[in-house]
């Protein structure tokens, strides 16, 4: 309680509606203010509605992404978004009070009731949720529907090589896109001549054939146990590594009541359903000290932190009654060590980078696709990146059913098309899958496509990797994921700074201090997730040198940890045209001075040594990173 005279203390955790903040959650999405009155407007629009900054920026990105509409924000679009979103959303939950309120019902019409209930929600776990409303429309469409074809028509019509879509109507959008070429985002230096391949690299999956996964699997058998069994272990795993690292006694139970400050171990959970947010965080407890007990956290006393459901932590606090436990300290993850080659770069390797969707999403012409191969055809890159999804589940023409093929002859179509568009290049091809190709087996972690109609002149040189993947470029570790971790891992994570801090680089840090591609527990109900093959096959080896996330987020380079980390972008979004990445490597021919135990010596912390310069720590070498340049160019 507050003494007379004295203000109370403003409560921790939640960030003030200023337009500062909602700017800079809008930035996030690539939503920009036309004119100068839409600032206040979205500050009265928060006010108003009782939304945060993050959670207004969410409902514009997506009203923006439904309506197809300019990323422009103008005061008339606001009143638009106000009045078909913003309104129907407060008064959903009146109208439903005052009907029910309004109806008398017997036993019979309430049965009823809950029978109409569940069939519903039965139906609609059985069916793809659409971007929009379902309801026909009762207008005259001026560009009618045009029926399915017979199947006597081949899906081989739909594009080629030469020609994508002779019988497709082009994007107008996407054709008249500007900035073509344009560099968005770059990191490091490097000009003209340097943006071209050399040839000759060595390409392979990093690790042991056993640590890889190879093929399908069967999935939707696991048990609750087999669940907790998994968790149980990586808290185990990592609770020993923080140990060794921070020079800790051991851990103490959460349950039992402690006047002193305790150490503990478990991981980071929410007392509810809803979002975490500083109130509603729990701590459930490890195995072996804790037997799996849940003690809520007190944050009031961290100056800073940074949390996500499924976290695993080591936490310094009291518990005087073994009901609610006060955290003083927050033990942070360690990365692991880098990779040391044992074989010298025999030239600059350059990696080309691109993220599908592949085609715009009022048509399926795949001009982008096109215009990407004529960049490899022209460039040359060493290795050639693309990352699913290739034939999307939430294009409009596949949710529809009006392709004039199924889905898996224009899913190879599209393969053949990049194989043999990429073939004079002589560039290495790697495809990685994504849980979004409505062809391909809808579980996390993801199999490598089949393909076995690969001609024998390209199966040197293409490789069919799993999703997430870790991958060994001549000595240089890529780790690959086509899972938008970016967007699921942000819409959880909660975090108290006294300055500004970047969302994007405290992600990226708890996925390698987590040491998982996918960290974040329970997962988005985008995901499909099979926990031991979780375990298995999506863990990182060892921290990569460049991580590849892409995103619908911005795209960004980012050094985070000694670790370059990029988004570059998808190729198209909604109807207008994208970004794709490129990379220059170059590692010293003696490889890469840095130790493979540094990831566990106490106080130390291999990322520091990337950033850390000669001197500041005698018992560091600095280490330089092999990726000397990256960009992100506008397709």
């Amino acid at each position: 309680m507050a003494e007379p005279g004295m203000e109370p203390e403003p409560e921790r955790g939640r960030e003030p509606v200023t337009a500062e903040a909602v700017l800079r959650e809008l930035r996030l999405f690539e939503l920009r203010c036309q004119g100068e009155e839409v600032p206040d407007k979205l500050v009265e629009l928060c006010l108003t509605h009782g939304l945060g900054p993050v959670a207004l920026a969410n409902e514009l990105l997506a009203f923006v992404t439904s309506k197809d509409l300019d990323p422009q924000l103008t005061p008339e679009g606001l009143e638009a978004f106000e009045h078909e979103v913003l309104a129907k959303r407060g008064s959903r939950g009146r109208r439903g009070r005052d009907e029910r309120r309004g109806l008398l019902h017997d036993i019979h019409s309430l049965q009823e009731l809950l029978s109409e209930e569940q069939e519903d929600e039965l139906l609609d776990a059985y069916t793809t949720p659409s971007k929009g409303s379902q309801k026909r429309s009762n207008s005259t469409p001026e560009t009618p529907r045009p029926k399915r074809a017979p199947s006597s028509r081949s899906p081989y019509g739909l594009f080629s090589p030469g020609s994508f879509s002779p019988s497709v109507t082009p994007s107008q959008k996407y054709s008249s896109r500007g900035g073509r070429g344009e560099v968005v985002a770059s990191f490091g230096s490097a000009q003209g001549p340097a943006w071209s391949g050399r040839g000759g690299c060595s390409v392979r999956l990093f690790g042991q054939p056993e640590q890889n996964l190879r093929k399908p699997y069967k999935f939707m058998f696991q048990k609750a146990l087999d669940v907790r069994e998994v968790l149980a272990g990586r808290v185990e795993e990592l609770g020993e590594v923080l140990r060794r690292h921070h020079g800790l006694d051991g851990f103490s139970s959460t349950a039992l009541p402690a006047q002193e400050p305790v150490t503990v171990l478990g991981q980071i959970s929410c007392d509810g359903n809803g979002k975490l947010n500083p109130k509603s965080v729990l701590l459930v407890g490890d195995r072996e000290h804790s037997g799996g007990a849940q003690v809520p956290l007190d944050l009031s006393e961290l100056p800073e932190y940074s949390l996500f459901p499924g976290q695993v932590v080591a936490l310094e606090g009291t518990n005087s009654t073994g009901r609610r436990m006060v955290v003083s300290k927050l033990y942070e993850g360690v990365p692991l060590p880098f990779h040391t080659p044992t074989e010298p770069m025999a030239e600059q390797r350059m990696v080309l980078v691109a993220c599908g969707p592949f085609t715009p999403s009022d048509g399926v012409a795949f001009e982008p696709l096109s215009d990407l191969l004529e960049v490899v055809a022209r460039d040359r890159p060493d290795v050639c990146v693309l990352l699913g999804p290739f034939l999307d589940a939430k294009h409009e023409q596949v949710e529809s059913c009006q392709l004039l093929g199924s889905f898996s002859d224009v899913f190879r179509l599209c393969l053949r098309t990049i194989i043999e568009g990429t073939r004079s290049a002589g560039s290495q091809l790697v495809l990685v899958p994504s849980l979004r190709d409505v062809s391909h087996d809808f579980v996390y972690p993801q199999p490598p496509f089949l393909f076995p109609d690969l001609p024998k002149e390209d199966r040197a040189r293409v490789l069919l990797v799993p999703e997430p993947c870790t991958l060994d470029i001549d000595g240089v570790i890529f780790g690959l994921t086509s899972t938008d971790l970016l967007f699921h891992m942000g819409a959880e994570e909660i975090s108290s700074s006294s300055g500004i801090s970047d969302r994007f680089t405290r992600i990226l840090r708890h996925i390698l201090t987590q040491r998982s591609f996918y960290p974040l527990y329970p997962p988005s109900e985008e995901l499909n997730v099979d926990f031991e093959a979780l375990a298995a096959f999506a863990a990182l080896p060892v921290t990569p040198d460049v991580l590849v996330t892409p995103s619908e987020l911005r795209f960004f380079i980012k050094d985070v940890l000694g670790c370059v980390c990029i988004n570059p972008g998808r190729l198209t979004k909604g109807r207008a045209g994208g970004t794709y990445g490129r990379l220059l490597l170059q590692r010293d021919r003696a490889g890469d001075k840095t130790s493979d135990s540094s990831g566990d010596i106490p106080g130390e912390n291999p990322g520091d040594k990337a950033r850390n310069g000669p001197g500041d720590n005698p018992r560091d070498t600095p280490r330089s990173s092999p990726c000397v340049a990256a960009q992100v160019v506008r397709i």
